[in-house]
């Protein structure tokens, strides 16, 4: 009685969040729009990202590198007057899904604090690398011609865009969910909880890895394709380690090893920030003790909070 109960409140907070979602460009302003398909855009690279932390115990301090790839991808293709979104979406993706087969390739072969410092140099270089495309606008950046497809979308208007984001976001969290409960999946976790015993039952516990950290990587690529054609210009900050740690801030704001926390923590981490710094410049200042302050008291983030907050409706009902 008691699941069922549960399954009721959850079905409720999920179709309502929806239709929210699906209704809000018929009702809210071009800002509230486009402010949600960014939070939507870095919920999808936050997902990416708690799939190898969360679930594969893997701390990547270098996962905007594969952002920036699929958003310079884009950029790029562009620049030359290659603007098909049926080509240049996917040569993204694979862009940014062979940077992350390559640099997992080289980093999955250590562990602890060498992982995270291989992960940081190699985004950190692919930073440089950017700088130093001057022909591509260098530190500077490179405004971003839109992509098209043949008159079936035109995701230069906003709403169009929201929708295509709110549709892949929402193919992500699915794939997502099927994959982590699959076999695949499973195994991952168990490499997470305990790798020296999944090896000794036999797993290629690194191939499982690097599948993992390839599949986070394209996916990552998919959310940088996306906010190129929500912003219209690109800049090597995309690549910069310090985006590596939002996105990481996102997750553990969120909560780790959950679909549903890194799209909270993202959106709670872009809100603070937008209303923050609308009274001072020094928002950071402002933001750090409420950070603080979610992670000593809500150590398994924001999705904790209001699990337990749902459990103790549900009891005093």
């Amino acid at each position: 009685m008691q699941q069922a109960q549960r399954w009721q409140y959850s079905s409720v907070g999920w179709c309502l969040g929806l239709l929210i979602l699906l209704t809000l460009p018929l009702w809210a302003e071009v800002f509230y729009i486009r402010f949600t398909t960014r939070v939507m855009i870095y919920a999808m690279v936050a997902c990416s990202l708690d799939f190898i932390l969360g679930y594969g115990g893997m701390v990547s301090f270098g996962h905007a590198a594969f952002f920036g790839v699929g958003a310079y991808a884009v950029a790029i293709l562009g620049a030359h007057g290659i603007t098909n979104g049926f080509l240049v979406w996917p040569i993204g993706v694979i862009a940014a899904t062979l940077a992350a087969g390559l640099i997992g390739s080289i980093s999955l072969r250590t562990r602890g604090v060498y992982f995270i410092m291989i992960t940081l140099a190699f985004a950190q270089m692919l930073y440089y690398c950017a700088v130093s495309l001057q022909a591509y606008g260098g530190d500077d950046g490179l405004a971003v011609a839109r992509s098209t497809f043949g008159g079936l979308l035109h995701i230069n208007r906003h709403t169009t865009l929201y929708y295509v984001v709110l549709v892949l976001l929402g193919l992500v969290l699915g794939l997502g969910w099927r994959v982590i409960h699959s076999r695949f999946g499973l195994v991952l976790r168990g490499i997470h909880a305990n790798e020296r015993r999944m090896q000794a039952l036999g797993y290629a516990t690194t191939v499982y890895k690097f599948v993992a950290f390839s599949i986070a990587g394209a996916v990552a690529g998919l959310a940088g394709v996306l906010v190129a054609n929500h912003t219209g210009y690109i800049s090597p900050a995309l690549l910069h380690w310090t985006r590596s740690g939002e996105i990481m801030v996102m997750v553990i704001l969120g909560g780790m090893g959950s679909l549903v926390g890194p799209v909270l923590g993202a959106a709670a981490l872009l809100l603070a920030e937008e209303v923050l710094s609308s009274y001072t410049e020094h928002w950071m200042l402002l933001l750090g003790p409420l950070l603080l302050l979610v992670v000593v008291f809500a150590k398994g983030g924001l999705y904790s909070v209001l699990t337990r907050a749902r459990q103790q409706g549900e009891t005093l009902s």
